[in-house]
C-alpha cells in the first residue's frame, strides 16, 4: 500500500504543487488548509504516514505558534505519524523548537523536490524500521515449540486431513483434552502453510486478565491508562499476514467475546486510547479443551463466535489412544532434555517400555515430556527402568495399589519422601517412620545417593 501524506498548507498553489510532485513518486496526498481542519481529519480514523506541517498560518507568518500548537496536539493525543516541519521563513531557532516538539525534520519553502523525496523517504523508512523493531522485541520471549512426533494411525489421519487444509487462510478450531499437543500443532499448521515466512503469534486467552484484553489484543497508546508507560502493539498487528493462536479460547469472558467477534468479522480495529482504525490480515488458528457446545447451551460462549472460529474443526486424539506414538514421543524428550541438561543420552529399557504403554496418561504428551525430564534428572545409569519413570506415583485415581515386591515398595516410598523434602535425609526418615541410621541403611541397601 502507498504511504499516505497528509499536507497542512493554507496555500492553495503550495498544497497543488506538493501533490503533484508527491502522487508522481508513488505517495497518496491528502490536504488540509488548516491545523483545525487538520484535527478534523485525524479524529475521523484516516490513516496517515508522515505530515508536511506549514508552521505559519492565519495568525502570522513568523512565528510559527500555530504549528507548534498543532505538534502539541500531536504529542498529546500520542499520534504515531512522523511530522516535517516547513515555513517560508529561515529560523533555526524555529526548527529547533518544531524537532523538540516532536517534529522529525525541517524544511524550507521553496523546497527542492529531491531533497523533499529524501526527507520523506528517510522519515518513512526509519519509522518501518522502528515498527518492525517494536515488533521484534515484543516476539523475543516467543520460543519454537517442540518438534513434532507422531507414528499411530489416529495421528496420521488427523495430520493427512490438516495437511489439505493448511494452505487455505480457513479458520480452524483444534479441540482435544490438555497436553494432547494442540500448540504444536497450531505452529505446524503455520509452517505449512503460505504464509509461513510471516509471524505466528501465540495467545494463551485464560492467562490473560480481562481488564487487559483490548491492549493485549489490539495494543495501546502511551498514557492510555495509568500503566500504559509506553506504546504496546497488540497481538493482532503483531500477527498482520502471519497466523494468529487464540490457546484455550473457550475461557474468554464472555463481554470480550463481542469485542474479538467484531474484529475477524470486519477486520478492523483500534488501539486502546486511539481513535484511529487500522486493518489486520491474519489467519485464525484457535484451540480448547472445553466443550463449547455446553458452554453455548449455558449462555458461556457466543455461538456466532463459535462459527466464525470453528470453519474446520478437528479433535485431537489423547496419548492413551494412540499408543504406538509413546516409545517414539518418549525417545524424543530424552533427546531433547538431555540437551537442555547437558546429560548423557539414555536408552529405555523393555520394562520402561512397557510401563510406558500402559500406563494411562491423564496429563497426555505434556505429562509424558515432565515424567522423562524427571528421569533424566533423577538417573543414575544410563538405562532407564520402570523404576526411574516412577509412574505408579502419577496415578490420581486408583482404589487398589499395584502389586510389586516389598523392596520395590520401600524403595518407592524411600523416593518419593525423598523428593517431598527437597533430598533432606532426616526429614524424610521422619516421614517414613524410621531413624536416621535406619534410613541412612536402606539408602546403602539401595543404591540411593542424595
Amino acid at each position: 500500500m502507498p504511504a499516505t501524506i497528509l499536507i497542512i498548507e493554507d496555500s492553495p498553489e503550495i498544497r497543488l504543487s506538493a501533490r503533484f510532485i508527491l502522487e508522481d513518486n508513488g505517495y497518496h496526498v491528502l490536504e488540509c488548509d488548516s491545523p483545525f481542519t487538520a484535527q478534523t481529519l485525524l479524529e475521523e480514523s484516516q490513516a496517515i504516514d508522515l505530515i508536511l506541517l506549514d508552521m505559519n498560518f492565519t495568525r502570522d507568518t513568523t512565528s510559527g505558534d500555530e504549528g507548534m500548537a498543532f505538534l502539541h496536539y500531536l504529542h498529546k493525543q500520542q499520534l504515531d505519524i512522523a511530522v516535517i516541519a516547513m515555513t517560508a521563513w529561515s529560523s533555526v531557532d524555529l526548527a529547533v523548537r518544531a524537532m523538540q516538539q516532536g517534529a522529525c525534520d525541517f524544511i524550507e519553502k521553496p523546497w527542492q523536490n529531491q531533497r523533499l523525496l529524501k526527507l520523506l523517504d528517510q522519515q518513512l523508512t526509519l519509522k518501518k524500521l522502528n515498527k518492525q523493531n517494536q515488533k521484534l522485541q515484543q516476539q523475543l520471549n516467543d520460543h519454537a515449540s517442540p518438534a513434532f512426533v507422531y507414528q499411530s494411525h489416529a495421528m496420521q489421519k488427523l495430520i493427512s486431513q490438516l495437511a489439505k487444509v493448511a494452505k487455505t487462510d480457513a479458520n480452524i478450531l483444534l479441540t482435544g483434552e490438555n497436553g494432547t499437543g494442540k500448540s504444536q500443532l497450531a505452529q505446524w499448521l503455520h509452517q505449512q502453510s503460505t504464509r509461513y515466512t510471516q509471524p505466528f503469534i501465540a495467545v494463551n486467552m485464560g492467562a490473560i486478565v480481562e481488564s487487559l484484553f483490548e491492549s493485549e489484543m489490539f495494543g495501546h497508546k502511551k498514557g492510555a491508562f495509568t500503566d500504559a508507560k509506553s506504546e504496546r502493539i497488540g497481538r493482532f498487528e503483531l500477527a498482520d499476514n502471519g497466523s494468529l493462536f487464540l490457546d484455550e479460547i473457550a475461557n474468554i469472558p464472555l463481554p470480550q467475546q463481542a469485542k474479538l467477534l467484531r474484529v475477524l468479522e470486519s477486520q478492523e480495529f483500534e488501539m486502546v486510547g486511539s481513535s484511529q482504525t487500522k486493518k489486520t490480515n491474519v489467519r485464525l488458528i484457535s484451540a480448547t479443551n472445553g466443550d463449547i457446545t455446553t458452554l453455548i447451551n449455558q449462555g458461556r460462549f457466543r455461538e456466532d463466535l463459535y462459527y466464525r472460529v470453528n470453519t474446520l474443526e478437528f479433535v485431537i486424539p489423547p496419548l492413551r489412544e494412540r499408543i504406538e506414538d509413546i516409545v517414539p514421543l518418549c525417545e524424543h524428550f530424552i533427546n531433547l532434555h538431555a540437551k537442555k541438561y547437558s546429560s548423557t543420552i539414555l536408552t529405555l529399557s523393555e520394562c520402561a517400555k512397557q510401563a510406558l504403554n500402559h500406563y494411562p496418561w491423564p496429563g497426555n504428551v505434556r505429562e509424558l515430556s515432565h515424567v522423562i525430564e524427571r528421569a533424566i534428572l533423577l538417573a543414575t545409569t544410563d538405562i532407564l527402568t520402570a523404576d526411574d519413570l516412577n509412574l505408579y506415583s502419577n496415578k490420581q485415581s486408583s482404589n487398589t495399589l499395584p502389586l510389586m515386591t516389598l523392596e520395590h515398595a520401600e524403595r518407592q516410598l524411600i523416593d518419593l519422601a525423598l523428593k517431598q523434602t527437597q533430598g533432606h535425609i532426616p526429614n524424610a526418615a521422619k516421614l517414613l517412620g524410621l531413624g536416621k541410621s535406619s534410613m541412612y541403611r536402606r539408602l546403602e541397601k539401595y543404591g540411593i545417593t542424595v
